[in-house]
């Protein structure tokens, strides 16, 4: 599968402080909750090809992804976990420590690939210590790769100011309703990757019927059509689904061209956020 290089750069000099290569398109595990859905989600598209999964502490189910990749029989090395710091945790050094700690041993795995602050801390005297905190996870082994999540412009500009190590992540809203070309832009300028979630809008448009049309014209369907969009704007996209059906259908979409549609694609914007949007906060 495809890859993109995430990179922590020192924020002084810019040179590369260390590198992972994440695939472009993994699987998405918000609210998989029932019994054995996370479970069975993650073993299912780890043996169709994924090698991607994305967890956080506030899905209650970091545990169920931990069990699904130790028993998967894909290497350990070959598969990328991605978990976040609750924002209700993010705040002080300690407590992003401790909680960074706690998931690991939720996951029972030996470190986090990817470990993110799920969103800016609340309090802005807290997101520096924050910050420390995820620094020095990463220099300890704890974590290989550190990012944020829900951070907006602002949030990456203020972090500029203070970090050591730059972010190799910034994990937000982004498909073709909401496409964030500023947002994107702010979060390569410092160096990291967009990492798109809700690429259907929490499925609010899996079905939408003007995308449906457009993605006829080239044969495939209209959530095909809408993660191609995203990974065609450089992000990696983490589209949920404990569908096994539906999971080889979002894996298929790396093979579609829509450059014959994409310009019909791109007049879907319409900043249309459906859930929560922190990026916008203070």
């Amino acid at each position: 599968m495809k890859t993109l290089r995430a990179v922590n750069h020192d924020a002084r000099d810019g040179t590369e402080c260390n590198a992972l290569d994440i695939p472009v398109i993994g699987l998405g595990v918000w609210m998989m909750n029932k019994p054995g859905e996370c479970y069975d989600a993650v073993l299912n598209a780890l043996s169709i090809g994924y090698r991607l999964i994305d967890t956080a502490r506030s899905y209650g189910n970091e545990a169920a992804v931990g069990e699904a990749v130790r028993a998967s029989e894909v290497r350990r090395e070959d598969i990328i976990v991605v978990t976040k710091l609750r924002r209700i945790h993010a705040t002080s050094y300690e407590s992003a420590i401790e909680n960074c700690k706690r998931s690991l041993d939720l996951l029972k795995l030996d470190h986090i690939d990817v470990y993110l602050v799920h969103a800016p801390p609340e309090d802005p005297e807290a997101r520096e210590p924050v910050w420390r905190a995820m620094e020095d996870l990463l220099a300890e082994g704890s974590v290989k790769s550190i990012g944020v999540s829900n951070y907006g412009i602002n949030h990456l500009a203020d972090l500029r100011s203070y970090a050591r190590i730059l972010p190799s992540i910034n994990q937000v809203e982004l498909n073709p309703w909401i496409q964030r070309p500023q947002l994107h832009d702010a979060t390569r300028a410092v160096g990291a990757l967009t990492m798109a979630y809700s690429p259907l809008a929490r499925g609010q448009k899996a079905n939408d019927v003007d995308m449906a049309l457009v993605a006829k014209k080239i044969g495939c369907t209209g959530p095909q059509a809408s993660i191609k969009w995203c990974l065609d704007r450089g992000a990696i996209v983490i589209p949920k689904s404990s569908n096994y059906s539906r999971q080889r259908e979002n894996l298929d979409s790396l093979g579609l061209d829509i450059s014959d549609i994409r310009a019909e694609i791109d007049m879907f914007d319409s900043n249309y956020v459906s859930g929560w949007d922190p990026t916008v906060e203070p």
